[in-house]
């Protein structure tokens, strides 16, 4: 079981461990964000788990067609706001009803009132500094390797090339399938990617 979780972990952060052959994976091309969606939704439903798509701007309706549920970010921030305001508020009590006690007038050592900026400032540092962690963590970044950095085809995808890519640490994956399922719902062309600096293109 800690296995799997250590798999999954390291999915989500797009960290595959290659095979003996050195691929890394496949990587198809499409015409257009349409044509995108439609082999995502194929891919998925073919069982496929570890595989990503890349556009050089967001797609209405991605997130679906691959699956994915609603962002984790929240509830990591959520936790970093509960922390700020728990820290905020013991730090208070204790330096001013345990550590450091003085009595003013009578008043409480310890009140919620005056210790309201505090453990607002607090919440929102945490909440913030969680929230940026947090994506970072989930979008396995920074990362400043992967073998995709060795297609030249994967480069035009900052400008007019929308690709898909399967990693081959997924279970179901296979070079002849996996390349026959990515033509069929339309490829251009598919790469196979080798984790020791080069790529192979398959044309159509």
């Amino acid at each position: 079981m800690l296995k799997q979780l250590l798999q999954s972990i390291k999915a989500s952060m797009g960290i595959y461990e290659a095979r003996e052959d050195r691929v890394s994976g496949l990587l198809a091309e499409y015409t257009h964000p349409g044509a995108l969606i439609r082999a995502a939704q194929a891919v998925r439903a073919a069982g496929y788990k570890h595989f990503d798509t890349h556009s050089p701007f967001p797609i209405h309706g991605m997130d679906r067609a691959m699956g994915l549920g609603q962002s984790k970010v929240g509830y990591i921030t959520l936790i970093g706001g509960i922390t700020g305001l728990a820290l905020a508020t013991w730090l208070q009590w204790w330096t001013s009803a345990v550590d450091y006690p003085i009595n003013i007038s009578g008043k409480p050592f310890f009140a919620i009132e005056p210790s309201i900026p505090i453990m607002f400032e607090l919440t929102v540092l945490f909440s913030a500094l969680a929230a940026v962690s947090g994506m970072l963590l989930l979008n396995g970044l920074p990362r400043p390797y992967n073998p995709l950095f060795y297609s030249r085809n994967f480069g035009r995808v900052t400008d007019d090339a929308f690709f898909l890519h399967i990693a081959a640490s997924d279970p179901a994956f296979d070079l002849k399938v996996s390349e026959a399922l990515l033509r069929e719902a339309g490829a251009l062309s598919v790469e196979v990617i080798h984790d020791n600096g080069y790529s192979e293109l398959h044309t159509a």
